[in-house]
């Protein structure tokens, strides 16, 4: 079962990347952060606002050392048809993989049976390979890729800061939380 602070499941699937097609795992992005971007199918309607979103924050994403993976159960084929005939899917520089048959999205519980299609479902792997975010939307709700920056930049400050807690809307220099007994019943 897919849970908070438990081992990323791994896979092996093609991807659509600079360009060319090439197979992609997990292990590609151990030691580094990982968003595993799921949504449900090319060349539909929030789709492509949201991946358009994610192309436009992918500099600040690599800044921070995250590597952004987007993933729909289309095939790397029509990952490149799709990055070839859209303008906002032309941004893309992050891999954008292929799961066809449908083991991702399985792996990671995200896969809607009844129309074969992923869920809008987001996952933070931390560089130990490690889910510390999981986030699943229904599918006519579009995500804020700056949001998701903020709970990238909210987990990397967790990490190095062991003990520590990061309140509603927090950003980096802003003041965190240390969670106690002695903050019970203050906030």
């Amino acid at each position: 079962m897919i849970q908070l602070n438990t081992k990323a499941p791994d896979f092996s699937v093609m991807a659509f990347h600079e360009n060319d097609f090439h197979r992609m795992t997990l292990e590609s992005v151990k030691g580094k952060w990982a968003v595993l971007f799921f949504y449900p199918a090319d060349f539909t309607f929030v789709c492509p606002t949201e991946l358009e979103d994610m192309a436009e924050h992918y500099d600040d994403f690599k800044k921070l050392g995250v590597e952004v993976l987007s993933v729909s159960t289309d095939t790397h084929f029509v990952h490149k048809a799709w990055h070839d005939t859209s303008e906002a899917i032309n941004k893309i520089r992050f891999p954008m993989l292929a799961d066809p048959e449908h083991t991702l999205s399985t792996a990671y519980q995200v896969l809607r049976h009844e129309g074969g299609v992923a869920d809008r479902a987001t996952f933070v792997i931390d560089p130990d390979g490690m889910i510390k975010s999981i986030e699943v939307s229904d599918e006519p709700v579009g995500r804020h890729a700056k949001e998701l920056l903020r709970k990238v930049l909210a987990l990397q400050h967790a990490r190095e800061n062991p003990g520590i807690a990061c309140p509603a809307k927090w950003a980096p220099g802003q003041q965190t939380l240390t969670p106690g007994i002695d903050l019970v019943g203050k906030l």
